[in-house]
């Protein structure tokens, strides 16, 4: 399989670098590691919400730590993405309860509904579709993240509900509050 390298512009802004210094701040000097998963985030957030290795490289300077250190982070934690994706990204729970409870089988037929394949985005860059790790919703499987926003007790219907509502741009993506 031929590997893709996605690239990206790197802005670094004096604001995200302050708002970086800052999240460093709450550890000790010799503990600027620890800052990682919310530096992270900050980082990814300002850039597309994906994480380049150029850009993973860049934040490895930044926090002065060696760049596997934050290649190990990105690649292990489902929140953070190596690649562009689209602007509504489904993320479906793939543990026990979300597929005692048939997330597997909504998530192939969000596919097929989207001509997709699990981690891949639409031609338009409208929709990433993506299996993640638990997201603490048991109670309300099966279910998926979309934005800041859990959907939960999902069926067929509530997901072309939701495609319809994307492309419609009816989704409120992120929290205001």
């Amino acid at each position: 399989m031929e590997r893709v390298h996605y690239t990206q512009n790197i802005n670094i802004t004096p604001e995200l670098l302050a708002r970086i210094e800052e999240l460093c701040s709450h550890y000790p000097v010799d503990k600027r590691k620890s800052a990682l998963l919310p530096v992270l985030h900050e980082v990814q957030d300002a850039h597309d919400n994906w994480l380049s290795i150029e850009l993973q490289d860049k934040v490895a300077e930044i926090m002065g730590i060696k760049p596997i250190e934050v290649y190990e982070v990105v690649t292990f934690y489902t929140m953070y993405n190596t690649k562009p994706i689209g602007k509504y990204m489904f993320e479906f729970c793939q543990t026990s309860p979300c597929c005692l409870n048939g997330v597997e089988n909504l998530m192939d037929y969000t596919c097929e509904k989207l001509g997709v394949g699990i981690g891949e985005t639409t031609p338009d860059g409208m929709f990433t579709v993506k299996g993640v790790e638990c997201l603490g919703a048991c109670g309300y499987a099966p279910m998926m993240q979309l934005g800041d926003f859990y959907q939960e007790h999902l069926t067929k219907e509530k997901v072309d509900q939701l495609i319809d509502d994307c492309k419609a741009g009816k989704i409120t993506l992120h929290d205001k509050g």
